[in-house]
C-alpha cells in the first residue's frame, strides 16, 4: 500500500470557544481524492486549510497534520489568490522561477500549465489582470499556480464552484489527470455529482464533526443511509407553470438594455467584451442569462450595476435612463438596482460583523432606524439559516455559503426593484440553495414577502447553471462570446432550443433536459 502523503488525526480548531472542526480524522494517498463534503459552515474550509498549515486567528489547534511537502490550494473565490495589481502572466512566472531553468523554460512551463488548466489561449490570459478574467478563468489560473508548485497534495475548495456545465467537465477532467501524475486530491464540495466522478474515500462533515466516512460507492449510493440528513440532495425544482401574463396595460419593462458594448482598457480599442447587446426584463419577471464562464455574463452584470464605466448604449429603468456609473447615480438609483456579488467575500469589510454591514444597507438606501435596521437584518439573517451568533461574527468566520446568503439579504433589505444575482448558487449546498431560490421566486410576485416593494422585484439571474434557470426564470438569454445567441420564453428555450450552442448546454445536463423534455420529446 502506498504511503499516505497527508494524515489528519484528531484535528480540532476552537476560536472564542466555538469549535469549527472537533476530532476530525483522515488519510490522503498518493493518487487518490479524498471528499471532503457538508453543508456550509460544517468545517470543510477549515479543515481544508489546516493541510497547508493555515488557521482562524486566535485559534485554538489540537491533534496532528503532517503533510509530506508543501500543499497546493484552489480557493473557493480564487480572485482571493490573485494579486489584482499584477498580470496573470507575472503571477505564474514567479511560481516558476522557484522551479529553475532559464526563462524560456519557465514560460514554457506557464504556458502547459494555462493549457493543462484548460485555458485554450494562455497569451490572451497572461496579459490580463485578474479582474479582466472572468471567474472560472480566474479560478483556472489558479489550478494552473498549483500545478507549477508540484505540490504533492492539492486542496481544491469548491473548485467547481461558478462553472458552466461545459467547464466543469473540463476541470473534471484536470483534476482527474492531476491524479493521473501521482498527486493526491483533498476536494471539498457540494457537488455530489463531481464527488462521485473524481473521489474513491468521502468524509461526511457536520458541525465540525465527522459524520462517516468511507468508500464512495458506499457513502453516496446507499438508499436510506443516514448520510441523507448531511447531504440532502434538494434540487431546485423546474418549473411547470407557465410565466406571468402581460396585464395588458402597456407598463413600461422594470428594465431595458439596448446596444450595450463593453470593453477594458481606458480607451475604446480595448478587448471588447459585450457586442452591441439589447435585453428586456419584464417588469416582475425573472431574466436568466445563461451561457459558459468568460462569454461576458458577469460584464454585462456589472455595467447595469454601475461598476463597469467602459460601455457605450443605454439601460433603461422603467423608461428612464440609468446613469452608466455607479457614482452618478441617486439614493433612489442605487436602492432600485441591487447587486449581488459572485465572490461575496470580497464585497464584505473583513473588520466589521457581518449583522452590522447587512443592516447598514437599510439605513443608509431606505433612512430607517439603526435599531429597527438591526432587527430587520437579524430577523431576515435568520430566515436564511444564519443566527444571531453567527451574523455577530466578521465575514472570515463565515463559511462561502453563509456569506452567500448574507449579502443576498443585505441587498434585498433595500427594497429593489431590479436585482442582479451573480451566480449567488454557486457556493450553497443542496439544502440552502433550494432555500435561496425559493426566496428568490417569492420576490417576483410582491405579495407577502416583506422583501419586495409591493409591485415586486424583477430580478435579472446571471448563472452557468441551467437548473437554477429553469427553477427560476420566466424568460432566458444564452450568452456565448459576447454576443445574445438566442433569447425567448424560459420553457421554449429549455424543450426546443434553436441554436447549437444552447443545445451543447443541455446536453451537458441530461437529467435537466429529460426533467424538461419529458419522456416523449
Amino acid at each position: 500500500m502506498s504511503r499516505p502523503v497527508a494524515r489528519v488525526d484528531d484535528l480540532r480548531v476552537e476560536v472564542d470557544g466555538r469549535a469549527l472542526v472537533d476530532g476530525v480524522s483522515f488519510t490522503v494517498l498518493p493518487g487518490r481524492c479524498t471528499a471532503l463534503v457538508g453543508p456550509s459552515g460544517s468545517g470543510k474550509s477549515t479543515t481544508g486549510l489546516a493541510l497547508l498549515g493555515e488557521y482562524p486567528a486566535g485559534a485554538r489547534v489540537s491533534g496532528t497534520v503532517d503533510v509530506a511537502g508543501p500543499a497546493g490550494y484552489v480557493p473557493q473565490n480564487p480572485a482571493a489568490a490573485l494579486n489584482p495589481a499584477r498580470r496573470a502572466g507575472a503571477l505564474l512566472a514567479d511560481i516558476a522561477r522557484a522551479g529553475g531553468g532559464g526563462r524560456a523554460e519557465r514560460a514554457g512551463r506557464v504556458r502547459a500549465a494555462l493549457r493543462a488548466a484548460q485555458l485554450p489561449d494562455p497569451e490572451q490570459v497572461l496579459r490580463k489582470h485578474p479582474h479582466q478574467l472572468s471567474g472560472g478563468q480566474q479560478q483556472r489560473v489558479v489550478i494552473a499556480q498549483a500545478l507549477l508548485s508540484g505540490a504533492p497534495v492539492l486542496v481544491a475548495d469548491e473548485p467547481t464552484t461558478g462553472q458552466d456545465a461545459l467547464t466543469k467537465r473540463r476541470v473534471v477532467d484536470e483534476l482527474r489527470a492531476v491524479l493521473a501524475r501521482g498527486v493526491a486530491v483533498v476536494l471539498l464540495s457540494h457537488d455530489l455529482d463531481v464527488v462521485r466522478e473524481l473521489a474513491g474515500h468521502v468524509v461526511v462533515l457536520r458541525d465540525g464533526r465527522t459524520s462517516e466516512s468511507g468508500p464512495t460507492a458506499r457513502i453516496l449510493s446507499a438508499p436510506g443511509h443516514p448520510r441523507a440528513a448531511d447531504m440532502p440532495a434538494a434540487a431546485v425544482p423546474v418549473r411547470t407553470d407557465g410565466p406571468p401574463e402581460p396585464d395588458g396595460r402597456g407598463a413600461a419593462p422594470a428594465l431595458r438594455v439596448e446596444g450595450v458594448t463593453a470593453w477594458h482598457g481606458r480607451r475604446r480599442t480595448g478587448p471588447v467584451v459585450l457586442h452591441d447587446l439589447s435585453l428586456t426584463l419584464g417588469a416582475g419577471r425573472c431574466l436568466a442569462v445563461v451561457g459558459r464562464s468568460g462569454s461576458g455574463k458577469t460584464t454585462l452584470a456589472r455595467c447595469l450595476a454601475g461598476l463597469h464605466r467602459r460601455w457605450s448604449g443605454r439601460a433603461l429603468l422603467a423608461g428612464e435612463p440609468l446613469p452608466r456609473s455607479v457614482r452618478d447615480r441617486s439614493r433612489e438609483h442605487l436602492a432600485a438596482v441591487q447587486y449581488v456579488f459572485q465572490d461575496a467575500r470580497a464585497s464584505f469589510d473583513e473588520y466589521r460583523p457581518v449583522l452590522e454591514q447587512v443592516a447598514r444597507t437599510a439605513v443608509r438606501l431606505r433612512g430607517a432606524d439603526p435599531d429597527e435596521a438591526r432587527t430587520e437584518a437579524l430577523s431576515a439573517l435568520t430566515g436564511v439559516g444564519i443566527g444571531a451568533d453567527t451574523a455577530s461574527r466578521p465575514p472570515g468566520a463565515l463559511s462561502g455559503g453563509e456569506l452567500q446568503r448574507a449579502a443576498l439579504v443585505r441587498a434585498l433589505l433595500a427594497r429593489p426593484r431590479v436585482l442582479l444575482c451573480d451566480e449567488i448558487t454557486s457556493g450553497l449546498d443542496p439544502v440552502a440553495r433550494k432555500d435561496v431560490c425559493a426566496l428568490l421566486a417569492g420576490l417576483t410576485t410582491g405579495s407577502g414577502n416583506a422583501f419586495s416593494p409591493r409591485e415586486g422585484t424583477s430580478l435579472v439571474v446571471v448563472t452557468h447553471d441551467l437548473s437554477v434557470a429553469a427553477g427560476l426564470a420566466d424568460d432566458i438569454a444564452v450568452v456565448d462570446e459576447g454576443r445574445v445567441v438566442e433569447s425567448g420564453a424560459a420553457g421554449q428555450m429549455l424543450s426546443a432550443p434553436r441554436h447549437p450552442f444552447t443545445r451543447r448546454l443541455l446536453e451537458a445536463m441530461p437529467s435537466l433536459a429529460g426533467a424538461v423534455r419529458g419522456p416523449s420529446a
